[in-house]
């Protein structure tokens, strides 16, 4: 049984909308920013996707994809920031930014990947929310995005909602909830274009539910955005992951005047019964440290014994990880890919 999303990978002018809105139908209702349901007849200039209703480029498939979803576009590029082991970071890219093109996360099962772009600017931020401080984030997102763009060229703000599902916990829903609640709050007139969450991005295996849509990438020239998987994770990706694991705020890495990404410092205190954690089997692991342990992908195990260990190995980052205090850079070489350079005053 195929979810909203997946059927409209292949039949954006499906007509089912009011039937399956209907679960988001009073959050909705409190919106008084622009919207565009699946579906519609019309849709606002700018770039959308079919979740939303045509025009606009499509979300697509990635290689490899399950399912009858059609063949697509894998993304080879390096995922620079959020994904479920690194949430609560945003990057934000200039059109003019010329090492980069495409930005995206993946591995949002109850999260929510968020994409705000300014039309007139270009200026694009990209984040991976987990909920757990939508109210401050929302409002970040916004100010750093204004502070980079200015905004005061022609064109709108447009906002763009992927990831969640039926889960059973209804995190998901929760989470939709509050980041078009908050939103809504924002003094700014922001366009939303692209919703494709919780119900709407759900599909039902076995009486089990997953996400249709995990990651998605968004090519900042072009304004296009769709389906994506990452093969590379960018630089210090254990260290961004305990960064997250511990509970770190949202914040940028990403310098978009300088194109460096700013690692660090960073600080936290032990991690609680790290050593328990750690001599537990990865059906434990899954169970109590996912959100949704049955739509995990194969590497999240792995990847949080991983961080576990990084975390026993630094219960205090200090100068062990970061020496004077000052933060590690990397910027693309030649050939595309990160390099290390000398931090200030090294």
């Amino acid at each position: 049984m195929k979810g909203p999303c997946e059927g409209l990978l292949r039949h954006s002018s499906d007509n089912r909308n009011d039937r399956e809105l209907e679960g988001f139908q009073s959050a909705l209702q409190t919106c008084d920013f622009h919207t565009t349901s699946r579906g519609a007849s019309q849709a606002p200039p700018g770039p959308a996707c079919p979740a939303c209703g045509p025009p606009g480029p499509p979300l697509r498939a990635a290689a490899g994809a399950g399912g009858d979803l059609p063949a697509g576009r894998y993304v080879g590029a390096q995922r620079v920031g959020p994904g479920s082991s690194a949430a609560r970071c945003l990057i934000l890219f200039l059109l003019e930014t010329g090492s980069i093109s495409v930005l995206g996360s993946e591995d949002a099962t109850t999260c929510h990947i968020v994409v705000l772009r300014h039309t007139g600017t270009g200026a694009t931020c990209l984040t991976h929310c987990d909920g757990s401080d939508t109210q401050a984030e929302v409002p970040l997102i916004l100010k750093s995005l204004k502070s980079l763009s200015g905004c005061g060229q022609d064109g709108r703000l447009e906002v763009h909602l992927v990831g969640g599902f039926n889960d059973d916990r209804q995190l998901s829903q929760k989470l939709t909830s509050q980041l078009l609640s908050e939103f809504d709050r924002q003094e700014d007139d922001i366009h939303l274009v692209t919703f494709c969450v919780t119900e709407l991005n759900d599909r039902e295996e076995n009486e089990n539910h997953f996400p249709v849509i995990c990651g998605i990438a968004v090519n900042i020239k072009t304004a296009e955005i769709f389906r994506a998987s990452f093969p590379e994770r960018g630089p210090e990706e254990e260290l961004r992951s305990a960064r997250s694991l511990t509970g770190g705020p949202m914040i940028n890495i990403y310098d978009a005047k300088t194109e460096q990404l700013h690692i660090g410092p960073y600080f936290w205190m032990p991690f609680p019964h790290v050593d328990f954690w750690l001599q537990q089997d990865d059906k434990q692991l899954l169970e109590n440290l996912s959100t949704s342990p049955l739509a995990e992908p194969p590497h999240f195990v792995p990847n949080i014994r991983s961080t576990l260990m990084f975390l026993k190995k630094y219960p205090f980052p200090g100068n062990s990880l970061f020496p004077g205090n000052r933060a590690l850079l990397y910027k693309k070489n030649e050939g595309g890919l990160w390099e290390k350079i000398s931090s200030p005053g090294s």
